[in-house]
């Protein structure tokens, strides 16, 4: 098969054959290449690796075959040159927004952001010397107006987590442009089955493949995803150096992850529809945010960069955190959980868990309040969740 055939794939047929390769052996399912290293015929040879005059794997912190397939069917279905796998989503967010800094650069960030990822923008990158800037991103003058001179790099999830704003990527990848600056962009919950960040102008892309793309609760992983150069010239000796890699093992169940993604995606997308509908005309909720409803603030950017809704939702409940816990205590299908992307649907108190760290302030700005609860949606039977969610609101009232 050519390069330009697999290029020309849909994606559900590339999340099944993209990127594959075989041994002699011939084997249907992509091998587990569980080694460390690697053997040479010759000094010459060896000689020749390393100097990058011959193609093949070095060393397994550096590239496997297994993370290589992983790596180029990523490639395949986000429509990017290059890729490196990394040990979780965190390492994948703290690589791609540290690798191409030095001290004295500026970074523009949305300020609705996943904790951590917001304590290596607010935290860890001024330790070293690099200033941060947050921002309500989904107004696009406050992205202008935090640029500085020594702006480098722009930074956002959009969705985000765990409210559900969204931001416009191409408008922001326009001003990161104009001022020779590069934006990241954390794609999980849109996945890339609902949004690619790449097509709309973004620079680099970065997912925690623990969630949709395992999907299943399994393993941890994350990925980025650029042009070869930004690759070759920012990552390439981070990545080697600093030693994130992927596990083989979390690579192969990554790739059994991709093959039924784009069918968990669209099914969690369709029951978190219902589920939405559902909760927005209930009298314990105070407020409903989801993607896919014409009353989301950002509808009008939605409908422009966004295939299709969310598998999540956020909502908020009467009564705070009492109301909040005696729903989630009450729940009998759902799981709480501080995870998402699963096939099983996970509940989530922000306020308590995924943004305990953030002040009561920093909270108030993003919209958590003591009262607002994530749901991830699974592959559950949508009317068998919909009755779990009506019998724990009995609880809340």
């Amino acid at each position: 098969m050519t390069s330009e055939k697999q290029r020309n794939w849909n994606p559900q047929t590339a999340l099944v054959h993209g990127g594959t390769l075989r041994s002699e052996f011939g084997e249907t399912s992509e091998a587990i290449y569980l080694t460390q290293g690697y053997v040479y015929e010759t000094a010459e040879s060896a000689e020749a690796r390393f100097k990058g005059e011959t193609q093949g794997f070095i060393y397994s912190r550096y590239a496997n075959p297994t993370v290589d397939m992983f790596e180029k069917r990523m490639c395949e279905l986000e429509g990017a040159e290059d890729a490196r796998a990394l040990a979780s989503g965190m390492a994948a967010v703290t690589a791609a927004i540290l690798c191409s800094l030095k001290a004295g650069d500026h970074i523009v960030a949305a300020r609705a952001l996943f904790g951590s990822c917001r304590w290596v923008v607010e935290t860890l990158a001024p330790r070293y010397g690099i200033e941060a800037t947050l921002v309500d991103g989904t107004v696009f003058e406050n992205w202008e107006k935090a640029v500085k001179p020594n702006t480098k790099l722009f930074f956002l999830e959009s969705p985000t987590n765990p409210t559900l704003e969204v931001v416009d990527i191409a408008a922001v990848a326009a001003l990161a442009n104009s001022i020779g600056a590069r934006l990241v962009v954390d794609n999980v919950f849109a996945t890339p089955m609902q949004q690619k960040p790449l097509e709309l102008g973004a620079h680099v892309v970065v997912y925690s493949a623990t969630k949709h793309i395992d999907g299943q609760g399994r393993c941890l992983g994350g990925v980025i995803l650029s042009d070869k150069k930004w690759i070759d010239e920012n990552l390439h000796d981070y990545f080697r150096h600093t030693g994130p890699s992927l596990s083989p093992f979390n690579a192969w169940t990554l790739l059994k992850g991709l093959e039924t993604l784009p069918l968990r995606v669209r099914q969690q997308t369709e029951t978190a529809g219902k589920i939405a509908d559902f909760l927005a005309g209930r009298p314990e909720v105070s407020r409903l945010i989801y993607p896919g409803r014409p009353d989301h603030p950002q509808a009008d950017i939605i409908k422009k960069q966004m295939k299709g809704g969310s598998t999540l939702l956020c909502f908020d409940l009467k009564g705070g955190k009492k109301a909040a816990f005696a729903f989630e205590n009450a729940l009998d299908i759902i799981l709480i959980s501080n995870n998402l992307g699963d096939a099983k649907s996970l509940i989530t108190h922000p306020a308590t868990t995924t943004h305990k760290s953030l002040s009561d302030e920093a909270r108030a700005e993003l919209g958590i309040d003591d009262g607002t609860l994530r749901l991830s949606v699974g592959l559950e039977d949508a009317d068998d969740l919909l009755n779990d969610i009506e019998s724990a609101l009995k609880a809340v009232r």
